[in-house]
């Protein structure tokens, strides 16, 4: 293993000694995967499910025991778009495994027409395909399927922002996919995803395809003190130092969102010298550092995006989290034109993941960025309120 120089891993497989708490969880996926169950797991973006996946991946119930392949379908707009990343994902653990493997992979999936070469920099095979490869999306999925089904190990598949598939073109994705993996008995599989209302109604409306063909966790924010604790603890190991009051400062700024309090603090850890301290100024100047590094990556994102969908985008980050978003009052405040024109463009930007919906504790919906350092670029620019 490398040797850790930042405790605050925001990148890459994060070593178990600084992955942290999530002990429940991890007992609970692993414990249903190995017993035959599907699951579903739901979380608010960037809180952390995809490195939970990966840390499950890493148990000793697992690793070495199933092939694992980990696909994410956020980006993707239709049935061959799917089809195309779950090709690939396949494909790309498959050429790990030996030339037996990827034998099997070419005589099973036949109906990908992509080039397989070889890399002159690493050595090992690789298979070039486009989504133009994908001619019959469906043909193509059940090939793949059968592949998972022939593997000489069980396999674990996570498809992550499963709830994608429900705003795709084609209307049959979910009775398609369900065909195919109510089969299959040498596979199990992780519908992971961010919307919990679209995740319920797929997965616990008695008409659709999915209904009750999972096991359901819902992965919740850190405790605060289990997370003060945690960060307490790899300062000192670091021989550096950061007040418990201020780790509560960064939970609350950024309401105990998993990747942004990390990020902030793995610049922070950066900018505290050995034996040092890091104040409440050090956690500014971090967070400064971290928009103006992506200063040239939002302008270039949001440049191409439609008016309507700004002005609303800009208005729930500066409200932080915005209630009511077509109400006269919201409306007015922001000058957003009609209640209608919002709900198009909230439709747009929850469709596009730039936007979330979520319940507060009383029960009310709200709507805020996805992002938290967009939203505090934002309200950099243009103020909050």
């Amino acid at each position: 293993m490398e040797k850790v120089t930042n405790p605050f891993i925001v990148r890459g497989a994060i070593p178990e000694a600084y992955f942290c708490d999530r002990e429940k969880e991890t007992e609970r996926l692993v414990r249903y995967l190995t017993n035959g169950n599907n699951v579903v797991l739901h979380a608010p973006r960037r809180i952390g499910k995809s490195k939970l996946i990966e840390h499950c991946f890493e148990q000793s119930a697992i690793k070495g025991k199933y092939y694992t392949i980990f696909v994410d379908i956020l980006q993707t707009g239709n049935l061959q778009e799917f089809t195309f990343e779950l090709g690939k994902a396949v494909f790309e653990v498959t050429a790990s495994l030996g030339d037996k493997m990827l034998k099997q992979f070419a005589q099973t999936v036949q109906s990908l027409h992509g080039e397989y070469t070889i890399d002159p920099f690493t050595g090992f095979p690789k298979f070039s395909m486009s989504i133009g490869h994908v001619e019959n999306p469906v043909y193509t999925i059940e090939e793949v399927f059968r592949f998972l089904e022939q593997a000489d190990k069980p396999c674990i598949v996570a498809i992550d922002e499963f709830q994608r598939i429900a705003d795709y073109p084609e209307k049959n994705v979910e009775a398609i996919l369900r065909t195919h993996i109510q089969r299959m008995r040498n596979c199990e599989f992780v519908f992971a995803g961010s919307d919990r209302h679209l995740l319920g109604q797929m997965f616990q409306d008695y008409n659709r395809p999915f209904y009750e063909s999972a096991a359901i966790l819902t992965l919740e924010k850190i405790e605060r003190n289990k997370y003060n604790a945690f960060v307490l603890k790899h300062f000192e190991e670091f021989g550096k130092h950061i007040a418990s009051e201020d780790v509560n400062r960064v939970y609350d700024l950024f309401d105990g969102n998993t990747f942004a309090m990390h990020k902030t603090l793995h610049v922070a850890f950066s900018l505290t010298a050995e034996n040092g301290v890091c104040t409440l100024e050090t956690i500014r100047q971090a967070i400064d550092d971290i928009l103006e590094d992506n200063d040239f990556t939002y302008r270039t994102h949001l440049m191409p995006m439609g008016l309507s969908q700004k002005e609303v985008l800009y208005a729930i980050a500066r409200s932080g989290k915005a209630m009511q978003i077509t109400s006269a009052a919201f409306v007015g405040k922001y000058r957003l034109g009609s209640s209608s024109s919002v709900q198009s463009a909230v439709r747009k930007l929850k469709a596009d993941g730039w936007v979330a919906e979520e319940m507060d504790q009383e029960g009310q919906k709200y709507y805020q960025l996805n992002d938290y350092f967009l939203m505090l670029w934002i309200q950099k620019k243009y103020g909050r309120g």
